[in-house]
């Protein structure tokens, strides 16, 4: 979840919504990599969510890794409620999640060094004092009552909103986690280009990355329960944006969307304003009801921009939505797979190509079939397993082409990270396969054993 956004001053003219867009567009010799994942943390003996404050505690974990390793706090009134170091941020999804959102890089050798080094950290502090953390994208024994509700006043507004609108609002919140990366455009027609394979292809994303096939201690019918839990969330915030695909698409027509979307806040020193429902365009007038007479700035509207919960969004940069938190070595595989794709052309028109045909029907089932089936989905003629197996190969191909060495040259390009993804290719298994399989086999019908064979 985003933290309070820096945008700018006052708006005085409409056309300032989507030049904030537009101000986003860069050379692609400045094209960088910001990935971001969430992962859960429990108590090693009880396997109990963590508190937020105590021994055993979310508190306990910021605190070592500011006092171990140089993080600074970020603080809302008295709680500590994240860190940040060199660009990076350690912050709290509603439910204790811990997340990282790392800084801009240049490579996936850097985005994966940082991931490994913070996941490093993360276990050092953990281990001393009895607490361990798992990367899936849905918790797979807690119920609701178990998960506390971090004191962020973001979250106070949310949680209270959220079941007006949705099923499945409030467990989104505390009981799914996600992997995603943050990615540049050049241009708005190279936004365009990129938004439309993006969205086309999350539900690819989805069934590749799949891994919550478990909740509330059972097995839940789904390859990805965190897929289902978003499309019953906030039809109003959420999906597949058809407008995307539509003659006209722009920066403006990303503004007018989200003018569309229901606000929920207004940040003003330090604390969150209830505007839940209200609209962003009776702002615009002066007419919002939780602030009559003022008028918002561009800071506002930053922040309204990360209210919008579609499967790819427009920031000044670009985000993927669709993925399972997971694994350790998927981390590094999920921004990998979008950066071949997206940041190498050729691979991003071959892309397109492969989506171009697929109606917007198509598409939202597609979203369906992936978090129901995985890579085992079929829609209307449309092979997941086919789809994602070429989507791979044009990722590889993207990144073969960037040529990104790391290791001291020693590492010609960053396709090696793609190898999670090919093995699941060749084997049809993504992560839920694999769980589901270990229940099946020597788990012997006993979830709690995914703690133990699948912690970080």
């Amino acid at each position: 979840m985003s933290i309070p956004q820096t945008g700018g001053g006052p708006i005085e003219h409409h056309d300032q919504l989507a030049q904030y867009l537009a101000d986003g567009c860069k050379p692609k010799a400045d094209w960088r990599i910001g990935t971001e994942h969430e992962k859960f943390g429990y108590c090693k003996d009880s396997l109990k969510p963590l508190p937020f404050e105590g021994k055993r505690s979310i508190v306990a974990v910021l605190e070592g890794l500011r006092d171990r390793h140089g993080w600074a706090e970020v603080r809302e009134g008295d709680h500590l409620i994240g860190l940040e170091k060199d660009g990076a941020n350690v912050s709290l999804e509603p439910g204790g999640a811990l997340e990282l959102s790392g800084a801009p890089v240049e490579t996936i050798h850097e985005t994966c060094d940082e991931v490994n080094s913070h996941l490093r950290e993360v276990k050092e502090i953990s281990d001393e004092i009895g607490v361990k953390f798992i990367g899936l994208g849905a918790a797979p024994i807690w119920t609701h009552d178990e998960m506390p509700l971090m004191p962020k006043g973001r979250y106070k507004l949310m949680d209270a909103y959220m079941g007006k609108v949705g099923t499945s609002g409030t467990t989104m919140m505390r009981r799914t986690c996600t992997v995603q990366v943050n990615l540049d455009f050049g241009s708005e027609a190279d936004m365009v280009q990129k938004l439309r394979v993006a969205l086309a292809l999350q539900p690819v994303a989805t069934a590749l990355f799949a891994n919550s096939p478990f909740f509330e201690g059972k097995v839940n019918g789904h390859k990805s329960w965190r897929g289902r839990v978003w499309r019953h969330l906030d039809d109003a915030r959420t999906g597949m944006l058809p407008f995307a695909f539509e003659d006209g698409m722009g920066f403006e027509r990303w503004a007018q969307y989200a003018l569309d979307v229901p606000m929920y806040f207004v940040y003003r020193d330090g604390k969150y304003i209830d505007a839940l429902g209200m609209s962003f365009r009776d702002f615009l007038k002066g007419k919002l009801p939780a602030l009559p007479g003022e008028t918002p700035t561009l800071s506002d509207w930053a922040d309204h921009l990360t209210t919008a919960f579609p499967e790819a969004r427009i920031k000044k940069f670009m985000e993927m939505r669709g993925a399972d938190g997971g694994p350790w070595r998927r981390l590094c595989a999920l921004p990998a797979f979008w950066v071949g794709l997206m940041y190498d052309q050729t691979a991003l028109d071959g892309a397109w190509d492969l989506v171009k045909n697929w109606t917007a029907e198509q598409r939202d089932e597609l979203r369906v079939a992936a978090s129901v089936d995985g890579l085992q989905a079929k829609v209307d003629g449309i092979n997941m397993h086919d789809i994602a197996r070429e989507a791979v190969a044009l990722s590889h191909h993207g990144l073969a082409a960037r040529a990104r060495s790391g290791a001291g040259g020693m590492v010609p390009d960053e396709t090696h990270f793609l190898n999670a993804l090919h093995e699941s290719i060749e084997t049809g298994k993504t992560p839920a396969d694999e769980l589901l399989d270990r229940y099946n086999g020597d788990w012997n019908g006993d979830i709690s054993r995914v703690f133990e064979d699948y912690s970080y």
